[in-house]
């Protein structure tokens, strides 16, 4: 966590005009900026108790927020909440936020009825980890949403550039990635038999598996994750929803 802390703190200004834009926004979801009217991932959150871990500059907060949810925002870097903070005057939307981990959520048990995260906790921290502490910290019947790298292209990154058509790990044992210096920090990912079970342990049913595709015309960004044609044909990401038994 703390290798991972360094590493936003340092990136936390490169993320402030991409805040702004989500800020400004209407929900939308990925590298490809999925309309939330076609990924589906919200339920109706009005009136909710609400959790963002790993939030960043907290834009999925705010429009929680907008949507008549109570959210608090979690994130593990200072420099990010430090953005949030600025944007929640820019926008004149206020809500708390929490400098912690979510694998360290400093909740009481079962605080919330709904609990997201885009990347976020999704992919930097460890699932066996927080994946039962979202179980924690939400009441039962709440939803858990999270939206990371899907499971191909985490078998098909290599180290450095975009994903390819390549297999580059093994499945077997995937868990803990620790990518070169310049290009991030520590990842986590296990395949999708091990992320059922998980769940289910935790006192999850797991509800959808939501492949995010490139939308139609999609142009190739740049530094991208994958290209706009490898993103039509494979999910670069993908949603989970579950809800706590």
């Amino acid at each position: 966590m703390l290798a991972n802390r360094a590493a936003w703190d340092d990136d936390a200004p490169n993320w402030v005009e991409r805040g702004r834009k989500s800020w400004a926004g209407e929900p939308n979801w990925g590298i490809w900026q999925v309309p939330e009217t076609e990924a589906g991932l919200l339920p109706d959150v009005d009136g909710l108790d609400a959790v963002e871990l790993g939030c960043g500059t907290g834009y999925i907060s705010a429009w929680l927020a907008r949507l008549g949810a109570r959210p608090v925002g979690l994130d593990n870097s200072g420099q990010q909440l430090a953005t949030a903070q600025r944007f929640q005057e820019e926008f004149d939307l206020r809500f708390p936020l929490v400098h912690a981990d979510a694998e360290h959520p400093p909740f009481r048990d079962e605080r919330f009825d709904f609990a997201i995260s885009e990347y976020g906790a999704a992919i930097w921290c460890d699932p066996f980890v927080w994946i039962p502490e979202a179980a924690r910290i939400l009441r039962q019947g709440g939803r858990l949403v999270f939206l990371g790298h899907s499971y191909l292209s985490m078998l098909t990154f290599p180290d450095v550039g975009p994903t390819g058509e390549t297999l580059q790990r093994d499945h077997f044992g995937m868990h803990r990635f620790e990518w070169p210096e310049d290009e991030g920090g520590i990842e986590f990912a296990i395949p999708h038999g091990e992320m059922i079970r998980l769940l289910r342990s935790s006192g999850f049913e797991v509800e959808d598996l939501v492949e995010i595709r490139a939308p139609e015309g999609a142009e190739t960004p740049e530094d991208p994750l994958a290209t706009a044609e490898w993103s039509r044909r494979w999910p670069i990401e993908e949603a989970w929803k579950a809800r706590k038994r």
